[in-house]
């Protein structure tokens, strides 16, 4: 039996058909319609000029019997909107108005839905009386309240963060903040993203993390290499957060569909900028943001503090020192590979000599070096950096990676001609560096003649000083499976994090667990022969090489680290 249309049409669509508003046929597809375009049935009439707002909310209220409000008669702060959640009122369309005794009257473009009242009487044990008001009124006030209600819980997150108050923020873009698609009413979001960058700088952070999803928006900082979560706003601010970040980076706030990669600077007080690399990435449930935060003054540039042994300290120095010859720095993203070659760097940046670097991007910046930002999309890259570098009169490049053959090739023929070459490459350990380089399309007798050290490194997380304790649940026999003489297992002593005010979770801060491969004659001659890394790896350890792991046994025996954070890193 055929259905028929009255029985399709729901609530509101029925009663404007019975009022002669709207005809069938078009009450059922204007249904259609607003169900497509996500929005509701009276929004949508309203928004296509369909039934006036003033003229569809008196028929509502004088069919049902029920009172008419003229929000704009009412006074804002006096509504008690904190009764019924910010839930409710945006699955419902409704605003609590005020109550008497158990009675509590609501703001509402369609009584129809009794569900919806009932729901309000269930979760504030009050009963619910509707009350008409114009649609397009209505969602433009919950909307005002509701943004003024999460802007106002956002600045709890850092009340007791007084001393932020102080710091002068400001950043190159922000000069056309509010002309790029942020009202003034953003102000508390401007706000609390400015918190969330200074306090990350504060606490030593490398990136933050903006991550939206269906139900829940939570910021997280990477702190000594792990993330944790450091605040949690309403989701309903996730647009609003991700589109003042692309302000900030001169980004396109109306493009969501496609990554994008942007980049500002953060003036924190006269002598301090901070520089921060954003990058957007659609998600099912959002724009997620992630920055990178490019801070020179929270790197220390000096042998002492990257973690070598005395002999690797002095393989180190000796190499760069030499005149010729090419330096490689492997490990995975985010192991230090650039401190350590800007350590170098630091080192040799002298009156007398030419440093030229190229990067993607330049992250330390340093007075008295050249650095340039690799430009892929401008036809900028580091093979054509490297060839422009050659015509400077250059005593020492650094290229941030070698990526490929071409580049291989030059840096190897620089190095080759009376030029210090460092770059990095990303291989799991200094032999396989080597192999890699053949790989590639290197000779092996151009490899053994250029290349003059190899270091392949991890970090890891320090003990804190303050509470780090003795850990008495490993053995003797636990320390020798490890990799301990038995010796050292009798007498050393392991350490456990504890967690305490000064570092909350018992650590404090990285050190470098290294391998340092000299490019020695025996291992020229095992590179030219054919040698696998394997090969290379037994012989460089015959000559003295401590392997990553064996490095970081060193650091447990120190105190300077625990076994899980060696395991964390060096185990595959």
């Amino acid at each position: 039996m055929a259905v028929s249309q009255e029985e399709h049409l729901q609530g509101i669509a029925q009663l404007l058909v019975q009022e002669k508003l709207l005809d069938k046929n078009n009450a059922l597809n204007y249904q259609q319609m607003a169900i497509s375009a996500k929005v509701g049935f009276l929004q949508y009439l309203i928004n296509e000029n369909i039934i006036e707002a003033q003229q569809l909310a008196m028929t509502v209220a004088l069919s049902f019997g029920l009172p008419m409000l003229d929000l704009h008669a009412i006074n804002e702060e006096m509504l008690p909107i904190n009764l019924v959640s910010e839930k409710l009122i945006r699955r419902h369309n409704l605003i609590p108005l005020y109550n008497r005794g158990k009675q509590l009257f609501v703001a509402t473009e369609d009584p129809s839905i009794q569900s919806s009242l009932k729901e309000i009487q269930f979760h504030t044990g009050l009963y619910a009386s509707p009350i008409v008001v114009e649609s397009d009124k209505l969602h433009e006030l919950i909307d005002k309240l509701l943004s003024a209600k999460e802007s106002q819980g956002l600045a709890s997150y850092f009340e007791e963060s007084k001393d932020l108050e102080d710091v002068e923020i400001s950043s190159e873009e922000d000069k056309d903040a509010d002309t790029t698609g942020l009202s003034t009413e953003d102000a508390p979001v401007v706000k609390f993203v400015n918190r969330i960058l200074v306090e990350a700088i504060k606490k030593g952070a490398s990136d933050i993390h903006f991550e939206p999803y269906e139900r829940a928006y939570r910021i997280r900082y990477r702190q000594d290499g792990l993330l944790n979560e450091v605040a949690s706003p309403p989701v309903t601010l996730a647009a609003r957060i991700a589109a003042r970040i692309k302000v900030m980076s001169s980004l396109d706030i109306s493009e969501r569909r496609i990554p994008q990669d942007g980049r500002f600077k953060m003036k924190i007080s006269r002598n301090r900028s901070i520089d921060f690399r954003v990058s957007t990435c659609p998600t099912v449930a959002g724009e997620k943001v992630v920055m990178r935060i490019l801070d020179p003054g929270a790197t220390k540039l000096g042998t002492e503090t990257l973690g070598f042994s005395a002999l690797q300290k002095e393989n180190f120095l000796r190499a760069i020192c030499k005149p010729q010859g090419m330096i490689l720095v492997t490990g995975p993203t985010g192991s230090g590979k650039t401190v350590t070659l800007y350590t170098a760097l630091n080192h040799l940046n002298t009156i007398d000599v030419n440093i030229s670097t190229a990067e993607d991007p330049v992250e330390i910046k340093v007075p008295g070096i050249n650095q340039v930002n690799i430009n892929p999309k401008a036809g900028l890259t580091f093979s054509g950096t490297l060839r422009s570098f050659l015509r400077q009169d250059p005593d020492i490049i650094m290229v941030g990676e070698i990526r490929d053959l071409e580049t291989a090739e030059i840096a190897v023929k620089a190095a080759q001609t009376g030029h210090l070459v460092l770059s990095t490459l990303h291989t799991n350990s200094a032999a396989e560096t080597l192999t890699r380089l053949v790989n590639m399309g290197i000779p092996s007798f151009n490899i053994a003649s250029s290349v003059s050290l190899i270091i392949a490194q991890r970090l890891v997380r320090k003990l804190c000083e303050q509470c780090k304790t003795v850990r008495d649940d490993i053995t003797e026999r636990g320390l020798t499976e490890l990799g301990y003489t038995p010796e050292d297992a009798k007498s050393m002593k392991c350490y456990k994090a504890v967690g305490c005010p000064q570092c909350t979770n018992g650590y404090r801060g990285r050190i470098g667990l290294f391998e340092v491969m000299p490019m020695t004659k025996a291992i020229g001659r095992l590179i030219m022969s054919g040698g696998n890394s394997l090969d290379i790896l037994h012989l460089a350890q015959s000559e003295g090489m401590l392997t990553v792991y064996q490095s970081g046994l060193d650091k447990i025996k120190e105190g300077i680290t625990t076994i899980e954070e060696v395991n964390r890193v060096t185990v595959d």
